[in-house]
């Protein structure tokens, strides 16, 4: 809104001269109009409205611990069964034991670590049938993610997708294991944030994370370089609006990824084990 301006105009009125006071006015219809018109003064130009940009909110120190160990975790670098020391997070991080601890729940809620009483907190360490129900939920939901987009995805989204099949294909080439795991988990949330629907991103982004600790925990045979491949004939078929194609590869891909990890171990020869 705008200020009003005091223009500093104090007209003073002399009863014996030219601008005095009609003495009319002091009737019961008072008005205190003065018989000199009062000179008008023209306001001041309104300087221009500057629109200043918040600035994102710096993430709290909770999470910033959540998503170094997420991280972690999607890249490999943080082995199922690991111990997570509540000590030794705080002098990482430099936080309270009370803020690990928040970090630590969090985790537990999103089954990436589990908390053991008298016994602390460990990187999860998900069970045969908790994999294959983490790989039927994304068959379910990315299958229909990639029939959906055909219908709306933009030319510029198709360049975007290329643009990161580009750095996939350079990870892969230079041996990144850090780079390429963490672009070809990042594939699929990409993909959930074109439809615009960040609630969907997230939820997947939250099955890749469990994902990767399958993918350690059962010892996934199947190679980057395949899954890139993968990853080239999908976008592919989203280029050519081809929701049938489109599904039937994400489905074929998630298929081939499950289907290379040991899930069903045979029975341990005891005397093979121990043999010199």
């Amino acid at each position: 809104m705008g200020s009003v301006e005091n223009v500093g105009a104090e007209v003073a009125h002399d009863v014996s001269g030219d601008c005095a006071v009609d003495k009319s006015v002091y009737t019961l219809e008072y008005t205190s109009t003065p018989v000199c018109p009062v000179p008008k003064v023209a306001a001041k130009p309104k300087a221009p409205l500057k629109l200043v940009r918040a600035a994102a909110p710096e993430p709290s120190s909770t999470q910033r611990i959540v998503e170094a160990i997420v991280e972690a975790v999607v890249e490999r670098r943080l082995m199922p069964g690991t111990k997570l020391v509540e000590a030794q997070l705080g002098e990482l991080f430099s936080v309270s034991r009370t803020v690990v601890r928040q970090a630590l729940n969090q985790l537990s809620r999103d089954r990436l670590v589990v908390l053991e009483p008298a016994r602390g907190a460990f990187v999860a360490q998900p069970g045969i049938e908790e994999a294959r129900q983490v790989f039927q939920a994304r068959q379910l939901i990315e299958a229909s993610m990639v029939r959906e987009l055909c219908a709306r995805i933009t030319p510029a989204q198709i360049a975007a997708l290329r643009a990161h099949l580009k750095h996939e294909r350079e990870a892969v080439a230079r041996t990144d294991v850090r780079g390429r795991t963490r672009l070809l988990a990042d594939f699929h949330v990409v993909l959930a944030r074109m439809l615009g629907n960040e609630v969907l991103a997230q939820l997947l982004a939250d099955l890749l994370s469990r994902s990767s600790l399958i993918a350690l925990m059962y010892q996934s045979s199947h190679s980057a370089e395949h899954s890139q491949a993968e990853h080239v004939a999908i976008v592919d078929a989203l280029e050519r609006r081809d929701a049938r194609a489109a599904a039937r590869l994400m489905s074929q891909h998630l298929d081939a990824v499950e289907r290379n990890l040991r899930l069903d171990p045979r029975p341990t020869d005891l005397a093979r084990a121990l043999r010199p």
